[in-house]
Formats: structure tokens, C-alpha cells, sequence
């Protein structure tokens, strides 16, 4: 056990990168339902204490892999608000520039090595990632992050087999959000605890409140360390729920029903919200003061929308250049 040593700036840093993923979100919805955004846009709304705690215990030059819902992943990770923002708007400027859209997330010099919408499309990725590190003896960790959908998927047993036999550096972190697209989890699994499939592979295994930032970074800090140390993989299942719908704002658009949670879970949730779970540690703690919150709060919202009028006034893709990035083997 590393232990937590709390101190100001961290826990305030951790909160600025936590409210700068749901401003970021957020402020998605209206260009979203106007129009103005057309690529299919999976929100982060209500998971950003996920990537937040896990992404504070790494290092820029750790590796993260991300899936289809990734902009906190992203974000966590150091990448850049603007090219965020400018990717989801498919504009020149963006991280991806323009061509990969909401989905297709990148910044090597970040550590972020890419998104992509297959679903457990990365877990390979990182399990090459997490081999090359040991082979290196780089002292990194790969973090492989993916939803309770890709745990039906038998490319995460295949790699966590092979990460258990030569004892990579990876970690396994699997956000359960108890929907597979529109289909609950206790409809898909015999059995609703995911971590449990670690154990045939003699993988240790954590379920985290992924609602709590404290707990999240508090295991975070020791499944790191051990894994930094040589101890091989991990799995770590995070309890938690996108307040949004599978893609987009809203699942139920023109019409059509398809949002099949019901209204008393969804407020369930909405009372167990990250943002003023940690807002209460840290004032409560005197970390902090409530102008201090509200200070970073319009800091933050600021640089939102910063990143919007920068996004909006980036040049898209030229037509003449759709295959300038394509790999030609």
C-alpha cells in the first residue's frame, strides 16, 4: 500500500481536470442537437472521475488506450482542450486533424496513443504497447480503457492471457456503465461483476466507485505503483454511469424511444454525480473555499468556450487531401 498524501494542489488540480471534461461535454449538447456537429458524438458526462483519478497517477510518458467514449480519456491525459474541441468540430486544427472526428482521439507526445469506436478495438493495441514497455524495460504502464460492452468481446480474454503469462505492465480498466449500447448488463452477463473473469488468469482484481475520485485515486496510486514495480497486469472495474445517452445528448430523438433506463435509477445516479462528491471532500477538508470553486469554474468555462471559437473558425480538410494521412503499405 503507497498511501495518499493529500495536498492543495492536487486535489484542485484533479478538480479543474474533472470540471474542464464535463464543461467540455456539456457544452457539445446545443451544436450537437443545432447541427453544427455532425459526427457521432459519444459523451463522458458523468464517468469523469474515471479518467481523472487514474490519469493523475500516471506519467506523461505512460500509454493510455481509449474506446469510443474517450474524450475524458484525453483530456486526463494532458491533450489539448482546442485540438479536442477542433477534432469533434472534423476541422484541420484538431488532434486528429479533422479526419477522425469525435472518435479517433490522438497525442503521442501525451501518451495517448489513440481511440477508436470497434469495441475492445485498443486492448490488443495496448497489450503491444505493455510488451514493447518490457521489452524496453521503460518503466511504463499501459492503461487500456473500455466499457462493459467489450468484456463480451474475446480479444480482452485472449490479452489477458498473454499480458498474465509474460507479466506486462498493463492495466485493464474497464469502465462499467451497466449498458452494452441499450441493453442492461444483468440481461447480457450471468454474472454482473466483471472483474471477476481476472481470477482464470490470476490477474488481481479491484471494483472502485468510479464516482468517487477519492477512491478512484487512492487505487489508483497503488495498482500503478505495483504494476510500475514489475508486478505484472491488473484489472480494475469502475462502478459507474454515463448521465447522457449511448451517442449523442439524448437517446430519444424524433420520436423514437430508445432510452430504456428507467427515471429512477437515472436520479439515482444524478445524487451520486462525481463533481459535488469531490467538491464536498474538498471543502469539507478545507481544501478549499467555495470562491476558490467558482473561481475555477468560470476559468474553466472560459477556456470552453475559447475552444469552440477556435474550433469554429479553424479551415476544414481540404477536399484534395482526404488521403494525405492514409498509411500506403
Amino acid at each position: 500500500m503507497v498511501g495518499v498524501v493529500w495536498e492543495r494542489a492536487l486535489l484542485l488540480d484533479m478538480y479543474r481536470t474533472m470540471l474542464t471534461i464535463r464543461l467540455c461535454e456539456e457544452s457539445f449538447v446545443p451544436f450537437i442537437l443545432g447541427g453544427t456537429i455532425r459526427c457521432p458524438v459519444h459523451l463522458y458526462t458523468g464517468q469523469e472521475a474515471v479518467a481523472t483519478g487514474l490519469c493523475k497517477t500516471l506519467r506523461e510518458t505512460d500509454y493510455v488506450f481509449g474506446n469510443h467514449r474517450s474524450h475524458g480519456h484525453f483530456l486526463a491525459k494532458g491533450g489539448s482542450l482546442m485540438e479536442l474541441v477542433a477534432e469533434v468540430y472534423c476541422r484541420e486544427t484538431g488532434c486528429s486533424r479533422g479526419r477522425g472526428g469525435s472518435m479517433h482521439l490522438l497525442d503521442v507526445g501525451r501518451g495517448m496513443l489513440g481511440s477508436a469506436p470497434i469495441v475492445a478495438g485498443t486492448i490488443s493495441l495496448a497489450l503491444g504497447a505493455a510488451l514493447a514497455a518490457k521489452i524496453r524495460r521503460d518503466k511504463r504502464v499501459v492503461v487500456s480503457f473500455f466499457g462493459d460492452g467489450a468484456a463480451g468481446e474475446g480479444v480482452l480474454y485472449e490479452a489477458m492471457n498473454f499480458a498474465a503469462v509474460t507479466q506486462l505492465p498493463i492495466i485493464f480498466a474497464c469502465e462499467n456503465n451497466l449498458y452494452s449500447t441499450h441493453m442492461p448488463i444483468s440481461e447480457i452477463r450471468m454474472s454482473t461483476q466483471i472483474s471477476d473473469v481476472a481470477g482464470a488468469f490470476k490477474i488481481p482484481s479491484y471494483v472502485i466507485d468510479g464516482n468517487d475520485l477519492v477512491a478512484v485515486y487512492k487505487a489508483s496510486v497503488d495498482v500503478v505503483a505495483a504494476c510500475r514495480a514489475g508486478g505484472g497486469p491488473a484489472f480494475m472495474e469502475f462502478l459507474t454511469y454515463r448521465m447522457r445517452g449511448h451517442v449523442g445528448p439524448n437517446d430519444n430523438i424524433q420520436g423514437t424511444q430508445t432510452d430504456i433506463r428507467p427515471a429512477e435509477e437515472i436520479a439515482k445516479w444524478q445524487a451520486r454525480d462525481p463533481i459535488p462528491r469531490f467538491e464536498a471532500f474538498v471543502l469539507d477538508g478545507d481544501w478549499a473555499k467555495s470562491e476558490d470553486i467558482a473561481a475555477i469554474r468560470d476559468i474553466v468555462a472560459h477556456e470552453v468556450g475559447e475552444a469552440h471559437r477556435f474550433a469554429a473558425a479553424s479551415p476544414r480538410p481540404l477536399e484534395s487531401e482526404i488521403g494525405k494521412y492514409v498509411f500506403h503499405g
